[in-house]
């Protein structure tokens, strides 16, 4: 069985990741979404929460699981059986970065494999940190994030519930 990780803080998750985490659940047997406990970053929703939006938005994919992790993103794997390690990519800027950390990865777990997957053009700006100070600023976020993600966001902003379907 082929099992990949897609890993990231997801904060909140966006219709980008969203794209990304389709895309890779059709090239392998089981996807794991890793939802990184970072403690050096202080995030909008917490751990707990960030599994829970993403099981929401994934529940019709059967063979994705959402799971959290801190440390290491190559212990993860090595934990989980993990071959491959799934990242988005927008720009080249996050390739000379991607590629840092694959060749990193590579080294401390050579049995493990990095696979990047360039994001869909319709989402190539987005990102978690565009769609927080856009939400902060009651602006709409509704072509960013799933519709169940909509509210949470605007909720953390103490933002009252929109309706913008």
């Amino acid at each position: 069985m082929k099992t990949a990780i897609y890993p990231g803080s997801f904060d909140p998750v966006t219709l980008g990741h969203l794209d990304i985490i389709k895309r890779s659940a059709r090239l392998v047997d089981h996807l794991i979404v890793g939802v990184l406990n970072n403690n050096t970053k202080t995030p909008l929703f917490s751990v707990d929460e960030r599994v829970n939006m993403l099981e929401d938005v994934t529940k019709d994919l059967d063979n994705v699981e959402i799971l959290s992790f801190s440390g290491l993103l190559v212990d993860f794997a090595k934990e989980h059986n993990v071959q491959a390690i799934i990242r988005g990519l927008r720009a080249v800027t996050d390739f000379e970065y991607e590629l840092a950390m694959s060749q990193t990865n590579r080294v401390a777990n050579p049995d493990v494999d990095t696979i990047f997957l360039n994001t869909s053009l319709k989402y190539a700006y987005l990102s978690s940190s565009m769609v927080k100070e856009m939400a902060m600023y009651g602006g709409d976020i509704s072509k960013f994030v799933p519709e169940q993600i909509i509210d949470r966001v605007y909720q953390k902003y103490g933002i009252a519930v929109r309706n913008n379907k």
